[in-house]
């Protein structure tokens, strides 16, 4: 495997100096504080998590505050953010905390990787930023930038990979400032050796980098093979009695898991089928019109969404009758449905 260039460290950390973004999980790396803004900005851009954080922080400011919660409250703070399996994670995990560690995250590597939801890069970002110990965060952007500093030929998604770049990254940490290079790393995969045109000339490793000497610095990184995502069409409902808006609650297990949603079913119903399938789950329909078409995509999974509203004459106890203010305090609702809210149908 390609090796890195030595001194990376010494050719970095006065960059970081100077360019380091005000992020607010910076502004007090706690080992609590960094732990949540790691788990958030799994698959969350950091301009989308910033507002999070706060908020988070917040109505929750410590593991005992969190552990101490009820799971809706939880949920409801990260609706919109998506992936709610992080949220029910972070949950679990500071049960744990406050059991196991008298409500203080450990810092040991080994430890970390045992919480739920923990896995090699938020244990390396905990244990480096927060505990200044030597353990290196490598996500898709610390990968980028190595496998460009290597020119290296094989696909990032092989865990040989990124188990080779962690090893030689460890042995570069500076043992004063195990923090600010695990941050600057990220800082530069995020900001200068970006996924589609690199920007070489700001690039404070660009005499280190073997990808830069070359005419197309941005063939590198090698990527993983990605699968096509799977397309489901489903037909949404809103269905409003006096003022009131039905919500049903997903099964504990599976997509979505336990989160409130808008009653919802496979296939693209047209008006006839909705309205026969209103009035069999006992809302006595009075009227049916067409709220608009949404795509919403997961992973692996893309929801194709067919929407009616539907006015009701009864209220069915299978459903719960909701208000705009609870449905705002109470119910967190996921970002699949966020077309028809944008749209003020809901």
């Amino acid at each position: 495997m390609e090796m890195l260039p030595e001194g990376l460290a010494d050719a970095l950390l006065p960059w970081y100096e100077r360019r380091a973004r005000d992020l607010p999980w910076r502004r007090e790396p706690t080992p609590y504080r960094v732990w949540v803004s790691e788990i958030m900005l799994q698959q969350t851009r950091i301009e989308a998590a910033r507002g999070y954080f706060e908020r988070f922080m917040a109505a929750l400011p410590t593991v005992a505050d969190l552990a101490a919660a009820d799971e809706q409250t939880v949920l409801k703070l990260w609706e919109g953010l998506g992936y709610y399996s992080r949220a029910r994670n972070l949950h679990r995990a500071a049960k744990l905390v406050v059991e196991q560690y008298g409500g203080a995250l450990p810092g040991d590597v080994k430890a970390l990787r045992s919480l739920p939801g923990v896995g090699d890069y938020t244990a390396g970002a905990v244990a480096s930023i927060a505990f200044g110990l030597p353990e290196p965060a490598v996500d898709g952007n610390v990968l980028r930038v190595c496998a460009r500093l290597t020119c290296c030929a094989e696909s990032i998604g092989q865990p040989r990979v990124k188990d080779g770049f962690r090893e030689q990254l460890r042995r570069q940490y500076p043992p004063d400032r195990c923090g600010a290079f695990t941050s600057a790393l990220m800082e530069l995969g995020e900001t200068v050796c970006l996924p589609g045109t690199p920007e070489c000339g700001a690039c404070p490793l660009r005499e280190k980098c073997a990808a830069e000497k070359t005419d197309r610095p941005e063939r590198w990184p090698v990527m993983p093979g990605k699968r096509p995502r799977r397309i489901e069409e489903r037909t949404v409902f809103i269905l409003e009695r006096d003022g009131r808006v039905a919500l049903t609650r997903r099964p504990d297990r599976g997509l979505l898991a336990g989160l409130w949603e808008l009653p919802n079913v496979p296939g693209a119903l047209d008006e006839t089928a909705a309205l026969c399938l209103a009035d069999s789950w006992g809302c006595e329909p009075a009227g049916i019109e067409p709220c608009g078409a949404a795509v919403h995509v997961f992973t692996h999974l893309e929801w194709h969404m067919t929407g009616w509203r539907v006015r009701c004459q009864a209220a069915p106890e299978r459903f719960v009758w909701t208000t705009a203010a609870e449905r705002e305090r109470e119910y967190p609702v996921p970002s699949a449905f966020r077309a028809y809210k944008d749209k003020d149908q809901l």
